[in-house]
């Protein structure tokens, strides 16, 4: 399922492995979301670390809340406008943010609690180019960083057509520190992998 329009004279057929375009953010979203295995990391990775983007290995868990922590808006927040330009049933995502006054693109890779996530900065330009082909497939939030021992959960506050539901989200080093991290007594559920709470699914309803 793709949520962006196709341009005239670009298909998500028509990029090989051998040709990547360079020139424009919408070209190079497309050739990426075509790849598919074609793509060695490799590749991808050279190509956003000559642009300053980076590779990584997201491992993560998100939980649903029985209530908010004390003091919430003590804490750093802000709002997260996010849409996404393709998702594929391989598990290949690739989102548009806007985070503050930060712009990015990031292409996602694999399922489960642990994925290849890949992310660029876009300039202001860039990311409004980019925006309009994610019409129908976006969300809004409000995320706030909480310190919990080594660990930052990121509650999101979601706005729009998924108000009142809030989640939270932990990130974690490597799958050993995953798997023994304690959630503290105010979350409620474990919802990781629950394609109800994924945010492609948030972004499409």
């Amino acid at each position: 399922m793709l949520c962006y329009r196709e341009k005239p004279g670009i298909t998500d057929a028509g990029y090989k492995e051998s040709v990547r375009p360079t020139r424009s953010p919408l070209q190079m979203t497309l050739w990426l979301a075509s790849a598919g295995r074609a793509a060695k990391n490799r590749v991808v990775a050279r190509h956003f670390q000559s642009r300053n983007g980076k590779v990584s290995r997201e491992i993560e868990r998100k939980f649903l809340l029985n209530k908010l922590p004390p003091n919430l808006r003590h804490f750093h927040s802000r709002i997260i406008e996010q849409g996404y330009l393709a998702v594929k049933t391989d598990g290949t995502q690739i989102r548009l943010r806007k985070a503050g006054r930060r712009h990015s693109l990031t292409i996602k890779r694999g399922r489960g609690l642990s994925r290849q996530e890949i992310e660029v900065d876009l300039t202001r330009d860039q990311f409004e180019e980019l925006w309009p082909a994610t019409a129908g497939c976006r969300l809004t939030k409000t995320r706030y960083d909480v310190p919990f021992g080594k660990h930052t959960i990121e509650i999101d506050i979601y706005r729009g057509r998924n108000e009142g539901l809030v989640v939270a989200e932990v990130e974690f080093r490597d799958e050993r520190e995953c798997r023994r991290f304690q959630p503290p007594e105010w979350f409620a559920a474990e919802v990781s992998g629950k394609s109800r709470y994924s945010n492609v699914r948030l972004a499409r309803e």
